[in-house]
């Protein structure tokens, strides 16, 4: 079932506010969705009546394959690449600024002013956005927050995201803190999860409630051993456990975090402690990568280095013997900036291009210029489209031919590519984050 049909398949909560529509403004911006193209022009066309799907053959099987050389062969978007030549072909949404936990590092204890909720991207927008990205080469989607799960209509959002694996998209991710994961994987994995980082800082149920604020361990352990008992019947998820390490807390847990991947499948994590607003950071909290690695190493003198790929943010190590894997994100003291590829969109839909830089421009507004400035809900998407078809309908009749990028589309990409043109070579240092204005980490998106 093509993307739109799912669009109109009324999976969404319809927005309170009415949308204005204009029938001599159409929306033009649906036409960055891939599956829009197809279907707006087939609708100008004489209907046929529906085909059974072929068999798979070898024929099918080669002729796809040829496709994806194709599509993989491609030159990647000027939009995405910047100054340095880094490729941005990964993408972090944030779907929610609410979260059930109230880690100390994440958000302040008194916790965050969130947006109004006609601010927030609805879901047709974070679809729309989502297919601009991947018709210029975004390859990876992660779904961050807050906490997404969260999110009312978190499983028919990531369906419909799942939907863009057929136009280049490979890989679609989640954070999460893993409290109410355990009652939606199943739906997560048959909309193509492929991937989970899950924040867990502590071993200890009762520092768990110290450093969360909230009770859940126990059901932060049930998703754990969910995804690996999938992964044992091959559900193949890449489950890494995020652990933010700071000084004085729970960096006395390092060598039992370290001992999980003796016989369990998966990478842990170490986070070097960062600075965002209201977090309350010092140097002498932060527990630092080589402080990490010494440690460790006076138990596991064995401990090799692997490989990383040229766009891991994590530098990865392994111990002979055991089953999974260590990491550490070290932002603080060894920075990954001269490789990176992400961008990330914030709950309210402005696109930062650095974790730690202050500088944002939204997209959410110029997607709304389709609806008369006003949120993009079921509704108001439904009658975009058909007024799109009418259009496309319109010119395919006529002597005019709908060439060319629409005029929103143009505008997004204009937009995404000159902050993508600014994007400096590396974050500042230490001692101007910890004094740089910046958005708690719930607002960003991880």
């Amino acid at each position: 079932m093509s993307l739109l049909r799912r669009l109109g398949s009324k999976p969404w909560a319809l927005a309170k506010t009415k949308p204005t529509l204009q029938r001599t403004a159409p929306s033009r911006v649906l036409l960055a969705c891939p599956s829009f193209r197809t279907i707006a022009t087939a609708s100008a066309r004489p209907q046929e009546a529906p085909r059974e799907p072929p068999s798979a053959t070898p024929e099918i099987d080669l002729l796809q394959s040829r496709r994806r050389r194709i599509r993989d062969s491609k030159p990647f978007s000027d939009f995405l690449t910047d100054t340095f030549h880094r490729q941005h072909d990964y993408l972090r949404i944030s779907v929610s600024e609410r979260c059930n936990l109230r880690c100390v590092y994440c958000m302040p204890e008194e916790g965050v002013p969130l947006s109004p909720n006609r601010e927030l991207l609805t879901t047709p927008e974070i679809v729309l956005l989502s297919s601009v990205f991947v018709s210029q080469g975004v390859t990876k989607i992660r779904l961050t927050g807050g906490e997404p799960t969260v999110r009312r209509d978190i499983l028919p959002l990531m369906q419909q995201i799942g939907e863009l694996r057929r136009h280049g998209l490979k890989e679609i991710c989640i954070t999460t803190n893993g409290i109410s994961l355990h009652r939606k994987l199943d739906s997560m994995i048959e909309s193509g999860l492929t991937g989970v980082n899950l924040s867990l800082d502590t071993l200890d149920p009762w520092q768990f409630q110290i450093m969360t604020r909230r009770k859940g361990f126990e059901a932060v352990q049930k998703s754990i051993d969910r995804i690996l008992e999938l992964n044992r019947l091959g559900a193949g998820i890449k489950l890494k456990i995020n652990c933010v390490v700071m000084r004085g807390v729970n960096d006395r847990e390092v060598l039992p975090f370290v001992g999980l991947t003796e016989e369990k499948d998966v990478e842990v994590r170490f986070i070097e402690y960062m600075p965002f607003d209201g977090n309350k950071w010092s140097k002498n909290k932060m527990f630092s990568y080589q402080e990490m690695l010494d440690l460790i190493r006076t138990k596991y003198p064995t401990l090799q280095k692997v490989q990383d790929h040229k766009n891991d943010t994590s530098k990865t190590w392994h111990i002979p013997g055991f089953t999974g894997r260590i990491g550490f994100i070290t932002s603080m003291t060894h920075n990954f900036c001269g490789t990176c590829n992400r961008l990330r969109i914030t709950g309210d839909g402005n696109l930062k291009v650095c974790l730690f830089g202050n500088a944002e421009v939204s997209l959410r507004d110029i997607l709304r210029k389709s609806n008369s400035g006003e949120p993009i809900d079921e509704q108001a998407f439904d009658a975009m489209r058909q007024i799109e078809m009418d259009r496309r309908r319109d010119l395919l009749t006529s002597d005019r031919t709908p060439l060319g990028l629409a005029p929103n589309e143009m505008e997004l990409l204009e937009v995404i590519g000159a902050a993508v043109k600014r994007k400096k070579a590396k974050h500042a240092g230490i001692g101007e984050l910890e004094h740089m204005k910046n958005r708690p980490m719930i607002l960003i998106g991880g």
